[in-house]
Order: C-alpha cells, then sequence, then structure tokens
C-alpha cells in the first residue's frame, strides 16, 4: 500500500488516466466495429466513409499515448488493405 503522499498521488492520477484511456480505447474500438460491419455487407462506399472515420480514430489514440503508433499503423494498414479489396471487387 502507498504510504507516502506522493504515492498517493500517483495512485489517484492513474485511476483517472485509467478511466480516461478505457472511454477512448472504446470510442476506437466502435469505430472499427463500424467499418466490419459495412466490410461484411459488402458496401463499399459505406466502408470507405467508416475507413476515414477509424483511421482518424485509431491514429487519435496514439496521439494520446493509448496505442503503440505502430500498433495503430499496423491496424490502418490491415483496415485499408481490406476495404480496397472490398472496393476492387
Amino acid at each position: 500500500m502507498a504510504n507516502t503522499p506522493g504515492a498517493k498521488k500517483a495512485i489517484r492520477k492513474i485511476e483517472r488516466r485509467t478511466e480516461v484511456n478505457t472511454a477512448r480505447r472504446s470510442r476506437v474500438r466502435t469505430f472499427v466495429r463500424k467499418l466490419e460491419e459495412a466490410l461484411a455487407k459488402g458496401d463499399a462506399a459505406a466502408a470507405k466513409l467508416a475507413f476515414i472515420e477509424a483511421q482518424s480514430e485509431l491514429m487519435r489514440a496514439v496521439g494520446k499515448g493509448v496505442m503503440h503508433k505502430n500498433t495503430g499503423s499496423r491496424k490502418v494498414s490491415r483496415l485499408a488493405a481490406r476495404v480496397k479489396k472490398l472496393s476492387a471487387v
């Protein structure tokens, strides 16, 4: 258990950051899920719009430190490939 005032403050800060980061991560997942649904329906136009929003949210999460830069880039790249594949068909 934390004994010093600094350690107690750190615990309070961590709790607040965890709450914010959880909300941000959930927001990213929501946008990615919308893209997944558009891809499953086979709707290329909706998928393109959903991809733009999902990409924006993923990169925003990277900027906020919720996920690593390479993780965000990898996810964007894989989603882009799926959208491109759907558009080509």
